[in-house]
C-alpha cells in the first residue's frame, strides 16, 4: 500500500488525543541523530543529553523518548549512567529502547527511573522473555517493531527479516503486549514524512495503542497520525533541526 493511497480515518479516531514524545538518541553519551538508521550517518546535536531533557520538558513536553544506539548495535546498554541521571533529573515518564535482552537488564532499566521499557530485538528471537516481561511488568513493556519495506529489522536495524510488521504485532499480543511503537526505518532521519499506510495498517490490524516513528517532520504530519488513531507520535530529527517547534505543536494539536 503506497503513501498515495485515499485513507479514511474513523470518527472516533479523528477525536482521539496524541501524545508528542521528543526522542533523545544517545551515541557515545552525546546527542545524536542518525540517517535511516546509518551509524555511518551521524548528526551530533548536543554532548549534554541531560539538557536536552530537561529543554523538552520546560516546553512542554509529557514523556522522552530514549534510544540507547550503542546499546542497540552491541545488545547491552551502553549509555546507562546517562539515561540514570536523565530519568532522575526530570519530572517526566522516559521510555528507553537499545540493547534490552534479557530480564535482568529490564530489571536494571526500571531500577533506573525509567518507567517503560521498548524490546526490539528481543521480540523477534526471544518470545519467552517477552512473556515473562509481560507477566512481572504489564504496561511497562512496549514492543517496538521497527520495519524496512514493510519487514522487521533488529540488532540494531542491521539485520533484516522476513517477518511483516503486522505478523510480528499480532504474535505479540498472545503474548501479552500491550503496547507497539512502530518506526518505518527508512523515513527515520529523512524530514520526508511518515509512512502513513504502514501505520494505517498495523492500527487497523490490532485494537492496542500504536505510537509512531520516522519522517514526522510538519504539523501536518502530526495531524494526520491523529486522524489515524495513534496514542502518540515520537519527533526526533525535526524538533532538532526547528522543522517542528514542540511548544507549538502542542499548542497546535489538541492532545
Amino acid at each position: 500500500m503506497g503513501n498515495n493511497v485515499i485513507i479514511q480515518p474513523t470518527t472516533n479516531r479523528e477525536e482521539a488525543k496524541i501524545e508528542i514524545i521528543p526522542a533523545i538518541d544517545l551515541k557515545d553519551g552525546r546527542c545524536v541523530r542518525l540517517y535511516q538508521g546509518d551509524y555511518t550517518q551521524e548528526t551530533v546535536f548536543s554532548d549534554d543529553p541531560v539538557e536536552v531533557a530537561l529543554r523538552w520538558q520546560s516546553m512542554g513536553a509529557t514523556n522522552l523518548h530514549i534510544v540507547d544506539l550503542d546499546g542497540a548495535a552491541d545488545g547491552v546498554p551502553g549509555n546507562l549512567e546517562i539515561i540514570t541521571e536523565i530519568a532522575h533529573t526530570v519530572l517526566i515518564p522516559t521510555q528507553l529502547g537499545g540493547g534490552i535482552r534479557s530480564m535482568k537488564t529490564i530489571g536494571i532499566v526500571l531500577k533506573a527511573g525509567v518507567e517503560r521499557v521498548i524490546l526490539g530485538t528481543a521480540a523477534v528471537e526471544n518470545h519467552k522473555l517477552v512473556q515473562e516481561a509481560c507477566h512481572n511488568f504489564g504496561d511497562s513493556i512496549i514492543v517496538g517493531i521497527d520495519a524496512r519495506e514493510g519487514c522487521v529489522a533488529i540488532r540494531g536495524w542491521k539485520l533484516d527479516t522476513d517477518l511483516k510488521a503486522t505478523e510480528l504485532a499480532k504474535s505479540m499480543i498472545e503474548l501479552g503486549v500491550k503496547r507497539f511503537i512502530y518506526t518505518d526505518i527508512s523515513r527515520d532521519g529523512t524530514l520526508t514524512e511518515p509512512n502513513f499506510s504502514g501505520v494505517f495498517e498495523l492500527v487497523n490490524s490490532i485494537n492496542l495503542p500504536v505510537i509512531a516513528a520516522g519522517g514526522i517532520s510538519s504539523l501536518d504530519h502530526l495531524k494526520m497520525l491523529k486522524k489515524l488513531g495513534v496514542e502518540g507520535a515520537i519527533v526526533g530529527k525535526a524538533l532538532y533541526t526547528g522543522n517542528i517547534n514542540l511548544k507549538q505543536a502542542l499548542d497546535t494539536i489538541d492532545y
